[in-house]
């Protein structure tokens, strides 16, 4: 691929799936701060980027944490520290809860519920606050001793057996999933990755919800489970293809007008609409983003269309939008 190319595909991959582990929660996260944030971390010169939140920050800092240092060893300590990135404000949206070490249950035990107050439908209990710090070292001991397991089962127990821990007043989901790509990573012998699993997971969101429930509430028998997450697998490795296929079209891109450079406006504005881009480019959010005046950024436009870089797409008038074309 050349290392282009392929430092496109990780920053495209891990970008999405920092941005899905936090959208199964709920939490929507700016996909150019995701992206800026792995990329400055990752030492890469990207074109277009911008100051990131706290949050994202957090969010990235575990990832990479978790995926780029996958054979240094999990502890409770490095457990504390994802969490308190997760959590830099010390709160889950309004309410104030423990950061960067285990739950109590000073109100009430730890529950997963859905539905009215009164008539609550609980999906899962944890276990009681004070068997946290014995159960999680024995979860500890058995994933930093050599897998005696194929890496891909592994990878699914953990998730599993961390999720049911529960050991966190909020953030487990996403520091389960973080810690299964890690066990896909040590599998791999690799820190590069080309697919997301939590993209995937997001795509059947309910449906991993509803397997987790029937899994947690049945016997130790997990091999409903291991399907599942095998399958969620095989569908992020197919996707992962698009992903490729996605960076080799940006890679051409750029290609294309390596011998007649584009002026720093027209790289930052590309950058942007090539990377999720949320609605349609028109010349009033060209010059916002480039931070250029309405006749400076008409002139941008103009020059790429003739030079095959964006073209006008149908309809006109004041609403006039443009797309790039990659191919």
């Amino acid at each position: 691929m050349g290392f282009a190319t392929q430092g496109e595909a990780l920053l495209q991959t891990l970008t999405e799936d920092v941005i899905k582990s936090s959208d199964i929660e709920g939490e929507k996260l700016d996909s150019a701060q995701v992206r800026s944030s792995i990329a400055r971390r990752l030492g890469m010169d990207v074109a277009g980027l911008v100051p990131a939140d706290r949050n994202v920050e957090g969010v990235v800092d575990m990832m990479l944490d978790a995926t780029q240092k996958y054979n240094s060893p999990l502890t409770a300590k490095r457990l504390f520290d994802w969490h308190a990135a997760l959590f830099p404000t010390g709160r889950s949206g309004m309410r104030e809860i423990i950061v960067g070490d285990w739950r109590d249950d000073n109100e009430g035990s730890m529950q997963v519920a859905s539905g009215p107050i009164g008539r609550e439908r609980v999906h899962f209990e944890a276990p009681p606050a004070q068997k946290i710090p014995a159960q999680t070292t024995q979860f500890l001991e058995w994933f930093n001793q050599p897998k005696r397991m194929d890496p891909l089962l592994a990878a699914g127990l953990a998730h599993l057996w961390f999720i049911s821990l529960h050991p966190f007043e909020d953030g487990n989901g996403r520091i389960a999933r973080a810690i299964a790509d890690m066990v896909l990573a040590q599998g791999e012998n690799s820190s590069q990755r080309s697919y997301s699993m939590s993209a995937q997971i997001r795509e059947a969101r309910d449906d991993y919800y509803n397997t987790l429930e029937r899994t947690q509430k049945s016997s130790l028998d997990i091999t409903s489970w291991q399907e599942w997450f095998l399958s969620c697998l095989g569908r992020a490795t197919e996707h992962a293809h698009k992903n490729l296929d996605e960076a080799f079209r940006k890679a051409r891109f750029w290609e294309r007008y390596a011998r007649e450079p584009l002026n720093e406006r027209q790289t930052k504005v590309l950058n942007r609409v090539k990377d999720n881009f949320e609605g349609n480019l028109t010349s009033s959010k060209w010059a916002k983003i480039a931070k250029c005046s309405r006749d400076s950024a008409g002139r941008d436009i103009k020059n790429l269309i003739e030079r095959g870089a964006l073209r006008k797409d149908p309809g006109g008038g004041r609403s006039t939008s443009y797309s790039i074309v990659l191919d």
